[in-house]
C-alpha cells in the first residue's frame, strides 16, 4: 500500500503585501503553514531588507562595521552599496538618529536624509523611527511626507503614538508596521485600534517583537506561532497580515555576538559565531511564521536565503 502523507488544510490566508514603485517586492499570501508548500499555496518567498541607518554605525560590533566600513559614512552610499553590490531585495532605513538619547536629529533632518534615500535606489524601502514613541511621532510623519506616493513601508507604531503614525501612512499612502510586546491579545488589540481608524488591515504588517537566540527566542517563537494559527485555523482576519522579524537591532547587541576570543575561546571565531548567531534567529522566526525580515550581516543573509531555497 503506497504511504500517503497526512495533510491539514486550513480556513485563513496571509494578507499579501507588494511594496515599492519602480523595482517592487511582494510577500505574504500563503494559506498555509511556514513552508508546508505540500499542503497549499506559498506564492512568495519571505522578503530579506538589509537595515541601513541614517547615522554611522557607532554602537555596532567591529565584526559588522567593517563589513560597511567606507560605505557607511552616510545613508545614500550605504543604500546605494545594499542594492548595488549586495543585490537587496529591499532597503530598511533605521533613523536611530533621531533617537533623543543619540544625536537627536529632527524630524526634518530625518526627511530630508529618506528623500536623499529613495533618490539614490529603486528598491522599496521601509522606514523606521528610533523606537522612542514621542519622537517617532514626529518623525515618522515627517518622513511619511517625504516619501509620499513611493508606496514604502512604516513603522513602528505603538499603542502610545498609533493615532498620528497611522494618519500620515494613510494620508501619504504607506503600509505600516505595527508593533506589540510579545503578547498575542496586544497584537491584535493594536491592529484592531488601528484598523478602527479606517487604515485597510491588508495594509499591515505586524511585528510582534522579536528577540536573539539565548535571549527568550523560545517565548518569541510561539508568540508568532499563535498568531499564525489564528490567523489560519480561527480563519481570524485581523490577525491575517503578514509578521515582520526585525532581526539585526536584537542579535547585534547580544553578548554572543560581541564577546571577544581571548575572553571566551571555547566558543570559537568571534566573526563566523556572530554571523551564525543572527542566520540562526531569522531561522527559527521563519519557521515561527515571519515574512519580512530586517538583517544587518551579508553572510547572514546569503545563509537565510539558501536556507528558504532548499525549504521553499
Amino acid at each position: 500500500m503506497a504511504f500517503a502523507l497526512p495533510t491539514e488544510t486550513y480556513a485563513g490566508k496571509v494578507y499579501e503585501v507588494t511594496i515599492g514603485t519602480d523595482k517592487t517586492a511582494t510577500f505574504g499570501g500563503e494559506n498555509v503553514l511556514p513552508f508546508h508548500n505540500f499542503e497549499g499555496t506559498i506564492p512568495h518567498k519571505p522578503l530579506i531588507a538589509y537595515e541601513i541607518q541614517d547615522v554611522p554605525p557607532e554602537d555596532w560590533p567591529e565584526t559588522l562595521r567593517k563589513v560597511y566600513e567606507g560605505k557607511s559614512a552616510d545613508p545614500v552610499t550605504w543604500a546605494k552599496h545594499c542594492q548595488d553590490d549586495l543585490k537587496a531585495e529591499a532597503i530598511a532605513l533605521r533613523l536611530i538618529g533621531t533617537h533623543p538619547d543619540r544625536e537627536n536629529r529632527s524630524a526634518e533632518e530625518a526627511a530630508k536624509t529618506v528623500s536623499d534615500v529613495l533618490a539614490a535606489i529603486n528598491v522599496p524601502l521601509i522606514i523606521l523611527g528610533s523606537n522612542n514613541p514621542d519622537k517617532d511621532s514626529q518623525v515618522l510623519v515627517a518622513a511619511s511626507e517625504a516619501a509620499k506616493g513611493r508606496n514604502c513601508i512604516i513603522g513602528k507604531a505603538q499603542e502610545s503614538n498609533h493615532k498620528t503614525i497611522v494618519a500620515a501612512a494613510m494620508a501619504n499612502n504607506h503600509k505600516l508596521v505595527a508593533m506589540s510586546e510579545l503578547d498575542i491579545n496586544l497584537s491584535k488589540q493594536l491592529n484592531i485600534l488601528i484598523t478602527q481608524m479606517g487604515f485597510d488591515k491588508e495594509r499591515i504588517i505586524t511585528d510582534p517583537m522579536c528577540s536573539a537566540l539565548g535571549y527568550g527566542i523560545e517565548y518569541s517563537y510561539s508568540v508568532m506561532e499563535r498568531i499564525r494559527l489564528a490567523a489560519l485555523t480561527q480563519n481570524d482576519v485581523i490577525m491575517q497580515p503578514p509578521m515582520m522579524g526585525d532581526i539585526g537591532f536584537y542579535v547585534w547587541k547580544v553578548k554572543e555576538a560581541q564577546a571577544s576570543e581571548s575572553d571566551l575561546p571555547q566558543w570559537g571565531n568571534l566573526e563566523q559565531r556572530a554571523i551564525g548567531w543572527e542566520a540562526a534567529t531569522a531561522a527559527a522566526l521563519l519557521l515561527s511564521g515571519a515574512e519580512l525580515l530586517i538583517m544587518r550581516h551579508p553572510e547572514a543573509v546569503k545563509t537565510i536565503n539558501s536556507f528558504i531555497e532548499e525549504l521553499i
